[in-house]
């Protein structure tokens, strides 16, 4: 990860929120002769001061024989991001950057017996879908949910690093920063405006 003090970002409470809203992770671990890695939806949850996420996966895939045999595995959470010309400086020289934020967590996880796996996919489902509805987890036809519970498994792992990287253009003046929110606010897409945001929030509790 790339690590330098002024994009650390230290208030625990942020990290946790930055992972609960984009949840949607990397999950990698070792294959035998590449890294694979997954795409998954995950739950943040804090039990007994430690810290675990939850979730299920599809079995027999190629992730999953590999996690199966090396419980090893890093989670990546990440966010939009948005490149920052060097022409936006007060003296534009130096390199231009890109801006981002992204939680790297190493754990080990660890497989569910049915019925955990079965608990794993009622929280994500009552989670975005919700608990009324023809969707909704206890809606679902009870065959279906056995022939799901024979394709899927759910995990959990067990978070054993956590760092960080709130890339937002801390090194530079107040002025530079400034400069950067503006010209990315106008810019109008998505990225820009989630970065600008960003920065504008820390920029407001620095200046005051």
């Amino acid at each position: 990860m790339y690590k330098l003090p002024h994009f650390t970002e230290h208030d625990q409470e942020a990290i946790m929120q930055f992972m609960q809203d984009f949840s949607l992770a990397l999950v990698a671990g070792v294959g035998n002769d590449y890294p694979v890695a997954t795409q998954l939806p995950l739950e943040v949850v804090e039990h007994n001061g430690s810290l675990f996420f939850t979730g299920h996966m599809m079995r027999n895939t190629d992730h999953h024989k590999a996690f199966a045999t090396n419980e090893h595995v890093l989670v990546v959470f990440t966010s939009p991001s948005a490149v920052i010309s060097a022409n936006w400086y007060e003296q534009p020289t130096g390199a231009s950057t890109i801006n981002y934020m992204a939680v790297h967590a190493k754990g080990k996880i660890h497989f569910s017996d049915e019925a955990g796996t079965r608990a794993a996919i009622k929280q994500i489902t009552d989670k975005h879908i919700g608990t009324d509805g023809p969707a909704a987890f206890e809606k679902l036809a009870p065959e279906y949910i056995d022939a799901m519970l024979k394709a899927i498994v759910g995990f959990s792992i067990e978070v054993v690093s956590l760092q960080n990287v709130f890339k937002l253009s801390q090194n530079r003046s107040v002025t530079d920063q400034e400069r950067i929110i503006e010209k990315l606010e106008a810019a109008k897409e998505p990225g820009a405006i989630f970065i600008a945001a960003e920065m504008k929030k820390r920029l407001t509790i620095t200046k005051h």
